[in-house]
């Protein structure tokens, strides 16, 4: 694992987490069953749970599509470079795992701004013989600095994946999200993919977002129909930009629709 993005040391991001508080990255491994939570964010996750019980469901519902879509781009499509942005805390199946289960030269650079992520993924995010794995402590509203860091590991020359899961929603303006997704299509080549999704409105919802932002960690749900917008110019891969659970279910499976939508689309 290199880290190609700060030279903090562990010590020293840990000095700068606060457990005190919760953190989105924390309630979130929380809802997944993990253990690198708080009392306060499970204090959080609970809250948001009264509301919206659907949650649990959601964040189960985006790893698995994390899971299918890295697995069709590194499998179907053969993808081998990998640019994760918004990553989170290490789980089970992420995307360095997924894609070098596959295809073992794979590289993926992770992005993040939590140091706890950075305490975790150091720890954890270690690649297989042949490929390579690596962390840029960044802001996704910083997509220069993503980028350079990224070039570090990453052959721009080729085609690379983004993969964008739950993160456009910290950013508030929808103009200001498009054109940070567009930034990050526009540096990379022809062939390469972009892997999006992210929360809808739905009167549940609603109220679990207002529970988070009264904590102070404001989250901006947009419709399907922004949602899908971010695909402009992309040949969408079937089934479209659909609700999450939806986009090719195993087979023999019958999920519902949740408030989340995402989709894959090809850079032509």
């Amino acid at each position: 694992m290199a880290d190609m993005g700060t030279e903090e040391p562990a010590q020293s991001a840990w000095s700068r987490v606060d457990t005190s508080v919760p953190h989105s990255a924390r309630v979130w491994n929380y809802w997944l069953g993990g253990k690198d939570n708080f009392p306060a964010d499970r204090e959080l996750g609970d809250k948001v749970y009264e509301v919206y019980p659907d949650i649990v469901r959601v964040a189960r519902a985006q790893r698995e599509f994390l899971v299918r879509a890295i697995t069709h781009l590194a499998g179907e499509v053969g993808i081998r470079q990998f640019l994760d942005i918004g990553t989170g805390l290490p789980t089970a199946d992420n995307t360095h795992e997924v894609a070098q289960r596959i295809a073992p030269d794979s590289r993926i650079v992770y992005v993040d701004n939590d140091p706890l992520v950075l305490v975790h993924a150091r720890a954890l995010l270690t690649s297989a013989p042949g490929g390579a794995t690596a962390y840029v402590d960044a802001d996704v509203r910083d997509p220069e600095k993503i980028l350079a860091g990224a070039a570090k590991i990453l052959d721009f020359n080729e085609p690379v994946a983004l993969v964008m899961f739950g993160i456009v929603g910290n950013v508030a303006d929808n103009d200001e999200a498009s054109s940070i997704v567009t930034r990050l299509l526009d540096a990379v080549r022809p062939g390469s993919y972009l892997a999006l999704n992210d929360g809808t409105h739905g009167e549940d919802v609603d109220k679990a977002i207002e529970i988070t932002q009264a904590d102070g960690h404001p989250y901006n749900l947009r419709t399907p129909e922004q949602v899908t917008s971010f695909f402009d110019g992309l040949a969408v891969v079937e089934p479209g930009v659909v609700s999450t659970p939806l986009w090719r279910p195993p087979a023999g499976s019958a999920p519902e629709p949740l408030f989340i939508y995402g989709g894959v689309g090809r850079k032509p």
